[in-house]
């Protein structure tokens, strides 16, 4: 009862004027006690805290939850389509994706839609399975480019770091995304963040908000093909910064040394990746919506002593130019293993 009077007297008078205004003063809901900085062209936000943040209100009245969905949706829809509609022959922008296994093949089919969606630019999609066996032989679309890495050793854990520097290396696109399999891009994304490398900017991240779906409105998109409209989100995630989706340029990707491959199992690497990316130049602006399809949590996610965490947290002691410069001279992307000790 506390919490549902809290929202109704202080957030409720903040999202319905916000919601209802004809611009995008929507993109400024945040909780109470959270600071934005402005871009400069005043055309996103940068949150002014260090770690992703769930809305509480909307987790409180759901309702404000799906009224932001679709008000965000409305401005950046999401097209979901078989193939892409332009091909220029020379991709602009190179998607790169890391799979494994086929629980979440519906989840990449749909996210690799999203993609297709895109509009005005050349794209490609390089999808790197890291299993066993090239269990997604012959259910990709034929635009996507399938590349299978075989595991060194048949229990390694799930190498993300490792999957997006082989990914890298055959990507032809001058602006690489970064893209997890389980997250739909509305069909301006790869418009936009290209208008930001133009500007000058070697790291783009526009994610604003992302919008977590439940497990049933999930399944839906899967066998019914409904849609979003009228989807609530079981939460709305802020400030996720290198995870879940980032644009960089491939000349950026290489002087910083790609992504970190002694990551072997869920998280923090993106983290570590996010801390020496700051040495280009970032556009950290978040004003697009992403939606993150439901899944159940990854192997040690909740865990306080997960050892990748650790990882990173011990990495983040390091400078980052000092770990860029021991990352420059190894070697990545190896389709036989990662470069870590152990397991190449």
């Amino acid at each position: 009862m506390r919490r549902l009077l809290g929202v109704l007297l202080k957030d409720l008078p903040r999202y319905l004027p916000a919601l209802m205004n004809g611009h995008d003063r929507y993109l400024t809901l945040r909780n109470r006690a959270e600071q934005f900085e402005t871009a400069p062209d005043g055309s996103g936000y940068r949150c002014d805290w260090q770690w992703t943040s769930d809305l509480h209100a909307p987790k409180v009245l759901p309702f404000l939850g799906r009224l932001l969905m679709q008000r965000a949706l409305d401005d950046h829809p999401i097209r979901r389509l078989s193939q892409p509609e332009f091909n220029s022959g020379q991709p602009a922008v190179s998607f790169i994706i890391g799979h494994r296994g086929m629980a979440r093949l519906p989840h990449l089919l749909a996210t690799l839609e999203s993609i297709a969606g895109q509009q005005d630019v050349g794209i490609e999609c390089i999808v790197v399975e890291q299993d066993v066996q090239p269990l997604l032989r012959g259910h990709l679309p034929a635009w996507v480019r399938h590349i299978h890495t075989s595991l060194p050793v048949a229990d390694m854990p799930y190498a993300r770091s490792w999957a997006f520097n082989v990914g890298v290396k055959q990507a032809r696109g001058r602006l690489l995304v970064l893209h997890d399999n389980d997250i739909l891009v509305p069909a301006d994304y790869a418009s936009l963040n290209l208008l930001r490398v133009a500007q000058g900017y070697e790291v783009v991240n526009l994610k604003r908000f992302i919008f977590f779906m439940c497990e049933a409105s999930t399944n839906g998109l899967f066998t019914s093909g409904a849609g979003l409209t009228g989807a609530t989100p079981d939460s709305i995630m802020q400030n996720a910064e290198g995870g879940g989706s980032v644009a960089i340029t491939r000349d950026a990707y290489d002087r910083i040394g790609g992504m970190d491959e002694s990551f072997i199992g869920w998280g923090g690497e993106d983290n570590e990746f996010w801390e020496r990316a700051q040495t280009c130049k970032v556009w950290p602006y978040g004003y697009l919506p992403l939606v993150h399809l439901w899944h159940p949590a990854q192997p040690w996610k909740h865990q306080g002593d997960n050892p990748m965490l650790k990882h990173c947290r011990a990495l983040s002691t390091i400078p980052a130019t000092e770990r860029i410069a021991k990352l420059s001279g190894l070697g990545q992307g190896d389709l036989h293993g990662p470069v870590c000790q152990g397991w190449k």
